[in-house]
């Protein structure tokens, strides 16, 4: 059974539960690695233990999966020919949008050799794009803010890779508010953020 589903952005455990939804139930399963204060490890063993998982969702019809991994960042799983604005002029372009497009021109993993839009390609691609360290206030609100920060950039104009990685920052500026969603964001400091985590990101995986 296909699904039609162009992006969700489970956690691993939501992952695992979706994967056994539409397979043979407990045929995927996830083994939380204890205490390890090694990220590489941590990232290494989570994409082992998540990416039979994650592959089998895009086989099934998703086009984009967000896997977040709490303080570990997050996957991006895709198919490279995925492409959401291919009018560019669906995008919506703001004066939020724009500066943060400033700041993040040429930092990008679409800027080396790959090509998430190449028609005609099969080939599934998995980045990590790591969280920042976060000064913890409230945790409530964090995954909404990821998710609503990285829809946002794709609407304005910025790349996958790049809304993302304003999600990321978006989430962090959550996590360090008492409120479920910060009353105001600064564009400056979400641009500064998603940049670093742009500039640590790694591309893992390509068959």
């Amino acid at each position: 059974m296909m699904i039609q589903i162009t992006c969700t952005s489970p956690n691993e455990i939501e992952l695992i539960a979706m994967a056994n939804a539409l397979s043979t139930p407990g045929k995927y399963n996830f083994v939380k690695l204890e205490q390890c204060n090694n990220k590489a490890e941590s990232v290494d063993y989570l994409f082992e233990m998540l990416s039979p998982a994650m592959f089998f969702l895009l086989e099934k019809g998703i086009k984009l999966l967000l896997v977040t991994l709490g303080s570990n960042g997050v996957f991006i799983c895709c198919r490279e020919h995925v492409n959401f604005m291919k009018d560019q002029k669906s995008c919506k372009v703001t004066p939020f949008s724009t500066r943060l497009l400033e700041k993040l021109e040429g930092c990008s993993l679409s800027s080396m050799p790959v090509n998430l839009s190449r028609e005609g390609s099969s080939r599934t691609r998995v980045f990590h794009l790591p969280a920042t360290s976060a000064s913890v206030a409230s945790l409530t609100g964090a995954g909404d803010c990821l998710v609503g920060g990285f829809l946002s950039s794709l609407c304005g104009g910025l790349d996958i890779m790049q809304s993302v990685a304003v999600g990321i920052a978006v989430a962090k500026a959550s996590v360090e508010s008492e409120a479920n969603i910060p009353a105001n964001f600064s564009a400056a400091s979400i641009a500064d953020e998603a940049r670093r985590t742009l500039l640590s990101a790694r591309h893992i995986w390509c068959q």
